[in-house]
C-alpha cells in the first residue's frame, strides 16, 4: 500500500436503503482508497464504474489469490473449500458449464408460467386472510424459494430450515463465526444426504445432473458439487427475497415512479433494471481480488499482491456514467448496472432473479390495488448484522375489491 489514510469500511451503520455518502466523494477525489474490513488486510476500495468492471473483469487480478491470504472481508467466517466464487477461469469456467445450461434466458422463460402461478397462489392467501398482511413471510421469501427448490430438487417444506442456514452465511455480526460454522456444518450434512438419495433414485432436477457430472463424468470433486448445491440454493434465492421487499419500499417512497409503473406495467422489465442499479443491496461485491502485476488504476498504481474490494452500490451511482444518478428513473435506458457483478464472476443466477422480480412487481400491483404500507415505513423492521440490506419484517395493505 502506497498512500493516504486507511479508513475503517463500512464507513458508517447503513440506514434502510440510503446510500452512503461518502462513496461520492471518493469517486470524485479519490477513486481508489485504501481501507480496513472488519476482518483480514487492508485493500484498496474501487469507487467507480469503470474501475470497478476492470477489477471484475480483468485477468490481473484473481479470486484463488485469496484462498491463501488472510482475504478483506465483513465477516469472520471463511466459506468451505470448493466455491465456484473462489477460483478463476478456467477452472471457474468448467464449474459454470456445469449449471449455466439451467439458468439461460431461455430455460428461465419456460419456468416463468410456473413462477407466475407460484405468486398468483400466494397473493391469493393474502387475500384470502385479508389486509395486512406481512410482505416478507407471505410472499417475497416463498416466492423464490419455491422456484429454486423445484429447479434444484430441494424439498420446498424444509425452507424454515434452510432460511437460518441462508442467514448465516450473510451474517456478519448476527451470528458468531462459530454459530456460522455450525449452521454451514448443517447445510453441508443436509445437502450430502439430498445427493445420496439422488444417487439411489435420480430425477430430473439440477442435483441429479450435478451427481452424474460427478459420478459419471468425473467434472468435479465432491467437496465441488456439494459448494455448488449450497451456492445454489443460497443465492438462488436470497438476491430476490431481499430484493422484492426492497423494490416496492423504494416505489412506495417514490410515489411518482410508482403511479408511472401502475399506469404501464410494460414498464416493469426496465423498472426492473433501474431498481437493481439504485438499492445498495450491499456494501462490497464479490469478494475481494487480489492483484497478480503491478495495474494501474483509479490514478494509483496497485501493487502485485494487493488485494482490491468493489463496491457495486457506487459504481451504479457514477456520475461519469448516469445522468442524475441519485435520482429513480423508471424510463432509464443508460448503461448496464453491476448489480449482479461483472465479468466471469457475474451472477450465473441473474436471468433467473430478473424474471422472478419481474413476476413480483407485476403480480402486486395487478393483484394488490392500492398496496401501501400498513400503518407507515417506520413499522418496516431492517435486517440488522447481515451483508445485504432488506426488510424483515414488512406489513402491507391494499385496497378492498
Amino acid at each position: 500500500m502506497t498512500t493516504t489514510e486507511t479508513r475503517t469500511f463500512p464507513f458508517s451503520e447503513p440506514e434502510r436503503l440510503d446510500m452512503e455518502p461518502l462513496f461520492a466523494e471518493l469517486r470524485r477525489d479519490q477513486p481508489l482508497s485504501r481501507v480496513r474490513l472488519p476482518y483480514g488486510e487492508p485493500a484498496w476500495l474501487a469507487t467507480r464504474y469503470e474501475d470497478v468492471k476492470l477489477v471484475l473483469s480483468d485477468p490481473r487480478f484473481s479470486r484463488a489469490a485469496a484462498v491463501s491470504r488472510d482475504e478483506p472481508r465483513t465477516r469472520g467466517y471463511r466459506g468451505p473449500s470448493g466455491s465456484i466464487m473462489s477460483v478463476d477461469p478456467p477452472e471457474h469456467s468448467r464449474l459454470r458449464r456445469l449449471v449455466t445450461k439451467a439458468f439461460t434466458v431461455r430455460r428461465v422463460e419456460l419456468l416463468r408460467p410456473r413462477a407466475e402461478q407460484i405468486a398468483g397462489e400466494l397473493v391469493d392467501r393474502m387475500i384470502a386472510r385479508g389486509a395486512p398482511a406481512e410482505l416478507v413471510e407471505d410472499f417475497a421469501l416463498p416466492l423464490p424459494i419455491t422456484v429454486i427448490c423445484e429447479l434444484l430438487g430441494v424439498p420446498v417444506e424444509d425452507r424454515a430450515r434452510f432460511r437460518i442456514w441462508s442467514d448465516a452465511f450473510l451474517s456478519t455480526t448476527r451470528f458468531t463465526p462459530e454459530q456460522v460454522a455450525e449452521h454451514v456444518a448443517r447445510l453441508r450434512e443436509y445437502m450430502a444426504g439430498l445427493i445420496a438419495e439422488r444417487r439411489r433414485e435420480p430425477r430430473d432436477d439440477l442435483l441429479s445432473a450435478l451427481v452424474v457430472a460427478r459420478d459419471q463424468e468425473d467434472r468435479l470433486s465432491e467437496d465441488e458439487m456439494l459448494a455448488l448445491a449450497e451456492g445454489i440454493l443460497v443465492a438462488g434465492h436470497e438476491t430476490t427475497a431481499s430484493q422484492i421487499p426492497n423494490f416496492v419500499y423504494v416505489l412506495l417512497t417514490h410515489p411518482e415512479q410508482l403511479a408511472t409503473l401502475r399506469a404501464d406495467l410494460g414498464l416493469v422489465p426496465r423498472a426492473v433494471e433501474e431498481l437493481m442499479r439504485y438499492v445498495p443491496l450491499g456494501l462490497a461485491g464479490g469478494g475481494a481480488r487480489y492483484a497478480l502485476e503491478d495495474v494501474e488504476l483509479g490514478g494509483v498504481t496497485v501493487r502485485a499482491g494487493e488485494p482490491v474490494v468493489v463496491a457495486l452500490p457506487s459504481a451504479n451511482r457514477d456520475e461519469t456514467v448516469y445522468s442524475d444518478p441519485d435520482r429513480l428513473d423508471l424510463r432509464r435506458q443508460e448503461a448496464p448496472h453491476v448489480g449482479f457483478g461483472h465479468g466471469p464472476h457475474h451472477c450465473l443466477g441473474a436471468p433467473l432473479a430478473r424474471m422472478e422480480l419481474q413476476v413480483a412487481l407485476r403480480t402486486l400491483l395487478e393483484r394488490l390495488p392500492g398496496l401501501r404500507f400498513a400503518g407507515s415505513e417506520q413499522d418496516i423492521v431492517w435486517k440488522a448484522g447481515m451483508a445485504t440490506r432488506a426488510p424483515e419484517r414488512f406489513p402491507v395493505t391494499w385496497d378492498a375489491p
